[in-house]
């Protein structure tokens, strides 16, 4: 009931003038009573009063006489309006001064209060003092009654002027002001009431606009300004959430921009990023990860299970940033490079996870320590044969027969030229890995190039006694590249086919045309290639059978050197699908059209 704003301000009002009227009626009976009093006092004061000697002097020689008290109540009947004798609520008394008997007065004995009042104790125990001072004129306004107790003596008489207000008209009166209280406090209630309802009209309303306003922006709608209706308090802070609600709407906006930014990032990342929380469960997982892992994270998936082998979750929170922790993670055949850090606090964070795949990395540097191993194997080889010959051909001198020595020398001859051959491939693939290698590029027939591959590769065939054959190309279109480079390519690819096919076996070489690109195909029955070897056969230095490929001359250099020719031209060169014995080489180059 009074969560109500307007319920809040009406009991205020109520309660304050409640409150205000309470205080002003008890103010003012106070006021009245003590007024009274003080009224009273003042009076008897202005009769008997220590300035009033004259007039006591002759109440004194009054009670001296026989009939003392008969003649100090004539004597008061003349002094009674001063005396404020109304002879209905204030009378006088005239005791004696030693009994404290009723002896006469303005009104009968019944009229004298029933108990002996403090006032009338003190004026008769100053008549046994024989104390003229002794006046008891005290009374406060909780009293039911004013009184005063004046000793008097003459002679041997002792008397007490015992004057009585019995208060009822202060009692009326502050009737007659309670009643008045309660009536203006009844119309004050109704006022208040009427009033707090314009207040409530007027304060609330703007309240509840912005309450309204405040549960919209909650809800995600900034788009509705509130009116600022005035240029108080209340307009000001309208004004102030118009602003709060504006500066929010574009804090939320960069907020949600950079979320989306962030999950752009981590979905489209090539790393893999998890992220746990402070409990050790799941909290992000993008694709990258799972492909990684090779399994789907979900959020049942914990830290001790996925990387709690490599370090303990608990020293992964205590890590004081930047510090991080690294490891390798086999998935398996992958080889994972893992980077593990908290983020935030270890209240609120959690461990970050960044994946890294190394996989091609390690086999890269298994291959460089491949390469390095083949390129000294293959100088070594070369280099000691020149060596022992040379040194053979020195020491015996003309002991050696011509045809010998000339043996020997063509020995070296063609050792050195397998050196130069291997050093020139390296001296091309070293040129290409820079960059240095430019292409010279111009519009010619691939049709052409192809005709004079195998015109050139025929006396080859012939001399290992292969049939050689070459389908119809005239169709093929125009190409852009380099004439030269892709004419090694070919013959390198149609001299592979001669050099490990069988003698009399068939080599055929087919072109044609796909989708905006031509392709060559090299066709032969010789040993083949292992489905193994297949993928790394175009790697530098990797030869299916070393010994046979030492034998006739070859490096592995020479399909590494055409395969980075034709990817410089966008193409692809690649095993093709081959039925029985053989293998069928396919090289695809794009059709480009200046």
């Amino acid at each position: 009931m009074f969560r109500s704003l307007h319920m809040k301000l009406t009991l205020i009002l109520l309660l304050l003038i409640t409150s205000l009227m309470a205080v002003v009626g008890a103010f003012l009976t106070i006021s009245v009573s003590g007024f009274f009093t003080d009224t009273f006092y003042e009076q008897i004061n202005s009769v008997f009063g220590a300035d009033q000697l004259e007039f006591v002097s002759s109440v004194r020689g009054e009670a001296a006489q026989a009939n003392g008290a008969e003649r100090i109540r004539d004597l008061l009947d003349l002094t009674a309006g001063k005396l404020g004798i109304d002879y209905r609520t204030r009378n006088y008394f005239i005791l004696d001064g030693e009994t404290g008997a009723y002896l006469t007065g303005s009104a009968d004995e019944s009229a004298m209060p029933r108990e002996q009042s403090p006032n009338l104790l003190t004026a008769r125990n100053a008549v046994l003092r024989r104390d003229e001072t002794g006046v008891g004129d005290i009374s406060d306004v909780t009293a039911d009654y004013m009184d005063a107790a004046i000793p008097i003596f003459g002679g041997d008489n002792a008397f007490i002027i015992y004057i009585v207000d019995t208060r009822d008209t202060v009692s009326g009166l502050n009737s007659q002001l309670f009643q008045l209280i309660m009536q203006a406090l009844v119309i004050g209630l109704l006022i208040s009431v009427l009033l707090s309802f314009l207040l409530s009209k007027t304060m609330v309303g703007p309240i509840e606009k912005l309450t309204a306003g405040a549960e919209k922006v909650a809800a995600g709608d900034f788009d509705s300004a509130l009116p600022v209706e005035s240029t108080d308090e209340i307009g000001v802070l309208t004004g102030t959430f118009n602003e709060m609600a504006g500066v929010l709407q574009a804090t939320i906006a960069a907020v949600e921009n950079e979320r989306n930014k962030l999950d752009t990032l981590f979905l489209h990342m090539t790393d893999g990023v998890v992220a746990f929380t402070h409990e050790g469960l799941l909290m992000h997982c993008n694709p990258a990860a799972n492909t990684m892992l090779q399994q789907t994270i979900t959020p049942a998936n914990t830290y001790e299970e996925l990387f709690g082998t490599l370090f303990p979750f608990q020293e992964m929170l205590e890590l004081q940033r930047p510090n991080f922790a690294e490891g390798e993670l086999l998935a398996g055949e992958k080889t994972l490079e893992v980077f593990l850090a908290p983020f935030s606090d270890r209240e609120r964070g959690g461990v970050l996870i960044v994946l890294h795949d190394v996989t091609e990395q390690h086999r890269n540097e298994e291959r460089r320590k491949e390469f390095v191993a083949n390129v000294s194997h293959e100088l070594r080889t070369p280099l000691t044969n020149v060596r022992s010959y040379a040194e053979t051909l020195r020491d015996a001198g003309d002991a050696i027969p011509r045809d010998t020595a000339d043996s020997f020398l063509d020995i070296i001859i063609n050792e050195t030229d397998r050196m130069t051959h291997i050093v020139q491939d390296l001296l091309t693939l070293s040129r290409r890995d820079r960059g240095a290698a430019e292409l010279v590029l111009s519009r010619f027939p691939i049709s052409e190039a192809i005709e004079s591959v195998v015109r050139s590769s025929a006396l080859s065939a012939q001399q290992h006694g292969h049939e050689l054959t070459c389908g119809d190309v005239k169709h093929l279109p125009l190409i852009v590249g380099d004439r030269s480079r892709l004419e090694q390519v070919m013959m390198n690819i149609l001299g592979n086919a001669i050099k490990y096919t069988p003698d009399g076996g068939h080599i055929q070489v087919t072109a044609g045309t796909g989708e905006n690109s031509v392709w060559v195909e090299v066709w032969d029955d010789g040993i083949g290639i292992p489905e193994k070897d297949q993928e790394r056969i175009f790697d530098r230095f990797y030869r299916v059978d070393k010994a046979r490929s030492r034998e006739s001359g070859g490096t592995g250099l020479g399909l590494s050197i055409a395969r980075e020719i034709v990817q410089r031209h966008n193409g692809s060169i690649a095993i093709a699908p081959h039925k029985g014995p053989g293998t069928t080489v396919r090289l695809t180059l794009p059709i480009m059209n200046n």
